[in-house]
């Protein structure tokens, strides 16, 4: 593979990535006051942490899903960079359903799927190349905590997040 074709790949795989970031920050733009409104648990994180936090883990997902990628392309890897591909997707509609839509138990359900997904995704990817499903781990461990404030915060709201 040329070095051309290397850097092209790279920056798509980021460009993926952050397009999954773009989409799920849509139905974001104002999750800060609307997490403000909401009961929380003690140990939930100011609204302020989750946006440095996601733009680590989507980078670390982007050059991860190239590590695998850089393994024989598409063609070669099509199994798990289409499960990468997916929980990408099942990502973005989180936010929707939680901060766009206010339904906080398909919000769980989605979670729970996309947890699911991830840990695929890392086994596959540790397959493939071990640092590629070594840079997911940060990403797996920040869904697993997410899953656990998801669940807490739509069972202390239940007349917001039906």
């Amino acid at each position: 593979m040329t070095y051309a074709k290397q850097i092209l790949g790279l920056v798509g795989w980021l460009l993926l990535s952050f397009v999954a970031a773009a989409i799920g920050a849509v139905a974001s733009v104002q999750a800060a006051d609307f997490y403000q409104q909401l009961a929380q648990p003690s140990w939930a994180p100011p609204s302020s942490v989750f946006g440095p936090v996601w733009s680590v883990l989507y980078a670390l997902m982007g050059i991860a899903a190239w590590l695998a990628w850089r393994e024989g392309g598409w063609r070669r890897q099509r199994g798990v960079l289409a499960l990468f591909v997916i929980q990408l997707m099942l990502n973005a509609l989180w936010s929707w359903l939680f901060f766009g839509w206010h339904r906080g138990a398909l919000a769980f359900a989605d979670i729970v799927v996309l947890w699911l997904l991830i840990v695929a995704t890392v086994l596959g990817f540790w397959r493939v190349r071990a640092l590629a499903g070594a840079l997911l781990l940060p990403y797996l461990g920040w869904v697993s905590f997410a899953s656990a404030l998801n669940f807490a915060v739509w069972h202390l709201n239940p007349q917001i997040l039906g």
